[in-house]
């Protein structure tokens, strides 16, 4: 069976290298894009399961990221999980009504929260 692929967006190396670790040894396969624009780039050369983008990224915003892939028919089916620092590890989850169904999930995240929602998402 094909590992499932994920690409995870963040601007800050030491979250990119944190999570491609914990994924990895969790057995997926990992992308990683460091921009907006790479991150589009990548989900339409790879079409990966699924996507953990960061909101807060210079340039291209994760907001604006997500607009861009589900305005593409080739990515718009790809479910996306936010990490971000705008919210309370309190508010995780709450807010995924506000941008079409995806999920947020707050900095520092909980990496078995995290591994948890990843699967429930790629069912």
């Amino acid at each position: 069976m094909e590992k499932r692929k994920i690409l995870i967006v963040d601007d800050e190396e030491d979250v990119l290298k944190g999570l491609e670790k914990r994924l990895s040894v969790a057995g997926y396969s990992v992308l990683k894009a460091t921009s907006g624009i790479e991150a589009v780039a990548a989900a339409k050369r790879e079409l990966p399961d699924l996507i953990v983008l960061d909101i807060v990224m210079p340039g291209m915003d994760g907001g604006q990221t997500a607009y861009a892939l589900k305005e593409d028919p080739a990515t718009k089916d790809i479910p996306v999980i936010f990490l971000t620092c705008l919210i309370t590890r309190e508010e995780t989850g709450q807010t995924s009504a506000a941008i079409d169904g995806e999920y947020f999930i707050a900095k520092p995240y909980d990496p078995n929260g995290l591994l948890k929602e990843i699967s429930k998402h790629l069912k």
